[in-house]
């Protein structure tokens, strides 16, 4: 704890950026929610569910790609500001149609479409300006605070959004979401420090070859991978052992949730403060492994212990390789580039979750758990095992490209 503490004393503008960055995510894990319960009170609610999903998460694809060479060419703080701004707004349409009338039927998916396409600008952006933050030395701390973030105000906003929907109501909600934008606008406001692009950059070869680099590719496959296994545990696995094998029902898939999240959180606290002396893509893949094996735990269903211990190990050993991963990437990826190569490759990752659902969901509705078990854990852990192939040699240092 002392290295987060420091991390943040030292550093004021990086402090601003992770303060307000983790408020606006509290927001946005209620968002979802609200605007699940104003549809479900349209006719045909329910029916309508699978349409307001498409909405929310289909345009994060054109989004994604989009907000790379966005963020590379302009002021990464002036692009979350206006991030900030139109999400804000296009949230607090809502409430706004609430007070003047009543909420059009259309608008929660408008707002979940807008919410979408914008999505990714954070989420490549705030990596993305993290080298600029901190020093080289404190970038694991400040990866797992970033990650720790998302965790952290996930389970808050997940907390606060099933008392608030029966005492405020969803456009309420949806209100407290636009003033966390506002919140998260005027941190940024506040960095001092520049965040604009950065002059192109060579190797002693030519122009750095992201595509080709085997250790980003490699990494990134491997987290696809591992996303479309805790895609299928979270999406799938834990609802259906809590109906079918658990007792306690919704009661059990908040334990097994629960078990997840507080694996994450020790996982993410660990990994800011310890680098492996073995290497960092080393280390990622020997964590990667004994997540997959933690997999295996499942097998003990209807078990409760190693049920949860499954949830918990993934949590745990799944957090380092985001935080040892995202510092790697710094540390590869020349700084003109940051924008399109964050944008890119966690648009990527984020697009594999559904894959793991669709691939187990027919081998649970024929009863075949071990079938669904061996295959999520052989998906996470045979990429590990090509990690440790690759070698994290260091790329070329690059020379400042000028014109003239």
């Amino acid at each position: 704890m002392p290295t987060y503490v420091t991390l943040l004393k030292t550093r004021p503008d990086f402090r601003r950026l992770w303060s307000g960055a983790s408020v606006s995510v509290m927001g946005d894990s209620m968002t979802y929610i609200a605007l699940s319960w104003l549809v479900l009170a349209q006719q045909d609610g329910t029916a309508k569910l699978g349409l307001l999903a498409v909405c929310y998460t289909a345009p994060v694809l054109v989004g994604g790609l989009a907000a790379g060479p966005i963020l590379d060419r302009f002021d990464k703080r002036a692009v979350l500001i206006a991030d900030s701004v139109l999400r804000g707004l296009a949230v607090a349409s809502v409430p706004l149609a609430a007070v003047v009338g009543t909420v059009p039927d259309w608008l929660p998916f408008l707002v979940a479409a807008v919410y979408g396409l914008l999505k990714m600008i954070p989420m490549a952006a705030v990596p993305a300006a993290i080298p600029d933050l901190v020093a080289p030395e404190q970038r694991d701390a400040a990866n797992a605070l970033e990650s720790l973030s998302y965790s952290v105000s996930g389970i808050v906003g997940f907390t606060l959004a099933a008392p608030l929907l029966t005492t405020v109501g969803p456009a309420a909600i949806l209100a407290l979401d636009a003033a966390t934008y506002a919140c998260f606008a005027l941190a940024l406001a506040r960095i001092r420090t520049p965040l604009r692009p950065h002059p192109p950059q060579e190797s002693a070869s030519g122009r750095f070859p992201v595509l080709r680099d085997k250790v980003l590719i490699g990494t990134t496959a491997a987290f696809m991978a591992f996303n479309i296994t805790e895609g299928a545990m979270t999406m799938v696995v834990a609802p259906w052992l809590a109906k079918e094998h658990l007792p306690g029902g919704g009661a059990a898939l908040s334990l097994l949730m629960a078990a997840l999240s507080a694996g994450e959180l020790a996982g993410g606290l660990a990994a800011g403060v310890w680098r492996p002396r073995i290497g960092r893509l080393a280390a990622i893949a020997l964590v990667e492994l004994v997540a997959a094996a933690g997999i295996l735990a499942l097998l003990g269903t209807p078990g409760w212990v190693p049920v949860t211990a499954a949830f918990l190990i993934v949590g745990t050993f799944s957090a380092p390789m985001t935080v040892w991963a995202q510092s790697l990437r710094m540390e590869r990826v020349p700084p003109s580039q940051r924008g399109r190569v964050f944008s890119v490759f966690r648009t990527m990752m984020q697009a594999t979750p559904p894959i793991g659902a669709a691939v187990v969901t027919p081998l649970l509705v024929a009863g075949n758990l071990v079938g669904a078990v061996v295959s999520m854990a052989a998906l996470a852990g045979v990429p590990a095992l090509g990690l440790l192939l690759l070698r994290e040699t260091p790329r070329s240092s690059p020379r400042i490209h000028t014109c003239g």
